[in-house]
C-alpha cells in the first residue's frame, strides 16, 4: 500500500473514530454570528431524554443580565460587582479569568431588578466592546483588557433616565460599531469609528417621528422628551432585494437606515399605547419581509419592502398570535417560533404561520395532568407525584430559544434547560434538566461555541458540554 493510500485510510479511520464537531462556530455578539439565534454547528447531543448534558465548568459572577460572548478559545462575560461593572475574559476550557477590565458605577434599576450590565459583548481578534447599564461605551484590548477608548453616552448624548438602564446589545458592520442611544433629539442610533470611538453619523429622532401616523387615527405623532428613551431592541443588518438594511425597532417603531452614512430607507410606526413600556425583541428578516414583534398587547406585523428598498407593504397585523417580549423569535421553514407573554404567567413558547400570523401550537412547557405536581415545602422544589422525584419547573415562563439544526434549545426563566423540535405541526420534546446556578430569572440568552453552551444567571456562569462523548 502507497503512502497516499495509507495517508487516507487513517484519516478515514479518524472520521470514524473520533465525534467531531464539523462547523464549530464563534458567537461573537448578541444572538450568535448571524445575529438570529440560529447556530450552524452539527452532531451535537441533542437528546437528553436519558441522560442530561456534563458540565463542563462554573464560575461565580455578579449581577446582570447580560449574555456573554465567545471568540476562539474565550469567553466574555459583562458583570457587576458592588459598584464596579466588570468586563471579565475567561478561558472556555476552564472558566478562568484571563484578564479583567473594571470601571465604577452608580445606576439603580427604578423597577428593582438586578443593577448588572444588560448587554452582550462585541468581540473580535483586537478588540472587546461593551455597554454598561448606565451608558458607558467601552472598547478595550481583546489581548490583555487595557482600555483603548470609551463614552459616556449618557453625558454625550444627554440621555433621560429609562426604564431598565440601557439595554440594547450593539452590533458590528465593517469598522462602524452600531448602537440605538436614544437622547438628543436626533441621536435615536449613532454609528461610531470602531478604532477610536469617533461619531461618524447620527440618526432618527424627531426628524424621523413627528408629525407621522398613528394608530390613533386622525391623531398623528407629537414628539416629546419621552420620546429620547432608549430603545432596548438590538439592531440588526439584513440584505434586502440586493441592497444593505440596518434595522432597528426603536421605541417608536421600525425604522430601516443605509449603514455607511445613516440616510433613512423607510419608518413604520409600531408602538404600545401603554407609556410604560419598551420594544425589546430584535427585528427577524425573512428574505424581502421584515417581522416585528413587541409585548404590551401590541402583537406583530409583517412588513414587504419594495424593491426600491423605500416602500413597503404592511403583509399582516395581529394583536394576539404571537407578542414578544424581550426575547427574539426564530423563522424557519415557512414558521416562526418564539416567546409570548408580557408576564411570567403569560409566557408560552408559540408557533405561528409566518405568511398569515396565524397560530398553529402553543405550550406553557408541561403537557402534563397538572395534579401530578406537587411543591416540597422545605425547597420549594416540583415533585412528581407519581415518581416521588424532583423535577424541572414545568412551565417555561418568557424563556429564550435558539436554534441547532432540527431542534430548539430552550431556557425557561426559571432555569428549566430543554431541547425541542423545529415542529410546525406540535411541540415534541426531548429531554429536560435545571442546575442549581442557574435560576429565576434567567433572562440571558443561551449561547452555543464549540459544542458549548453557556448559561448566566445572576450569580453564576456555566458551560454545558453538548459535544458527544
Amino acid at each position: 500500500m502507497n503512502k497516499i493510500a495509507l495517508q487516507i485510510l487513517g484519516f478515514t479511520f479518524w472520521l470514524t473514530s473520533v465525534p467531531v464537531n464539523l462547523l464549530a462556530e464563534d458567537w461573537p455578539t448578541f444572538l450568535g454570528p448571524r445575529h438570529t439565534g440560529v447556530s450552524g454547528e452539527t452532531q451535537l447531543k441533542l437528546d437528553w431524554t436519558a441522560t442530561p448534558p456534563p458540565v463542563l465548568w462554573k464560575e461565580s459572577i455578579g449581577t446582570g443580565y447580560s449574555a456573554p460572548s465567545v471568540l476562539g478559545d474565550r469567553v466574555v462575560i459583562h458583570h457587576r460587582e458592588e459598584n464596579r461593572e466588570i468586563v471579565s475574559c475567561r478561558n472556555v476550557e476552564t472558566g478562568k479569568e484571563i484578564w479583567a477590565h473594571a470601571y465604577p458605577t452608580a445606576y439603580e434599576d427604578p423597577y428593582g431588578y438586578n443593577n448588572g450590565p444588560r448587554c452582550s459583548p462585541v468581540l473580535t481578534q483586537e478588540r472587546c466592546l461593551t455597554l454598561g447599564a448606565e451608558g458607558m461605551l467601552a472598547c478595550t484590548s481583546m489581548t490583555d483588557g487595557k482600555l483603548l477608548w470609551k463614552k459616556e453616552l449618557r453625558k454625550e448624548f444627554t440621555l433621560p433616565e429609562a426604564f431598565f438602564g440601557i439595554g440594547c446589545s450593539p452590533i458590528l458592520d465593517d469598522d462602524r460599531l452600531i448602537v440605538l442611544v436614544g437622547g438628543q433629539p436626533n441621536s435615536g442610533v449613532v454609528a461610531f469609528d470602531v478604532k477610536t470611538g469617533e461619531i461618524l453619523w447620527q440618526a432618527v429622532g424627531k426628524d424621523t417621528w413627528d408629525g407621522v401616523e398613528t394608530d390613533q387615527k386622525g391623531k398623528p405623532h407629537e414628539w416629546t422628551d419621552d420620546d429620547m428613551l432608549v430603545s432596548y431592541s438590538s439592531p440588526i443588518m439584513a440584505e434586502i432585494h440586493g441592497e444593505k438594511h440596518l434595522l432597528c425597532l426603536m421605541r417608536q417603531g421600525l425604522v430601516s437606515l443605509n449603514p455607511r452614512t445613516g440616510a433613512e430607507n423607510f419608518h413604520y410606526w409600531f408602538r404600545a399605547k401603554v407609556h410604560e413600556s419598551v420594544n425589546a425583541a430584535r427585528p427577524l428578516v425573512i428574505d424581502n419581509r421584515v417581522f416585528v414583534s413587541v409585548a404590551y398587547q401590541l402583537g406583530s406585523a409583517m412588513l414587504e419592502v419594495d424593491k426600491d428598498g423605500k416602500q413597503y407593504r404592511e403583509v399582516w397585523r395581529d394583536r394576539t398570535s404571537m407578542l414578544a417580549h424581550w426575547s427574539t423569535p426564530i423563522y424557519v421553514d415557512g414558521c416562526i417560533y418564539g416567546f409570548s407573554g408580557r408576564h411570567e404567567n403569560e409566557g408560552e413558547l408559540r408557533c405561528i404561520n409566518a405568511e398569515t400570523g396565524k397560530l398553529l401550537w402553543k405550550t406553557i412547557g408541561y403537557e402534563g395532568d397538572l395534579k401530578n405536581l406537587s411543591r416540597d415545602r422545605t425547597t420549594g422544589h416540583i415533585i412528581d407525584a407519581n415518581t416521588g422525584k424532583e423535577i424541572p419547573y414545568p412551565y417555561f415562563g418568557r424563556g429564550s430559544l435558539i436554534q441547532v439544526g432540527s431542534r430548539f434549545i430552550v431556557l425557561g426563566e426559571r432555569g428549566t434547560i430543554s431541547v425541542v423540535d423545529v415542529d410546525k405541526e406540535k411541540f415534541v420534546e426531548h429531554g429536560r434538566f435545571s442546575l442549581n446556578e442557574i435560576d429565576y430569572p434567567a433572562w440571558a440568552a443561551p449561547v452555543l461555541s464549540g459544542g458549548k453552551l453557556f448559561l448566566r444567571s445572576e450569580k453564576w456562569m456555566v458551560c454545558i458540554d453538548l459535544n458527544p462523548q
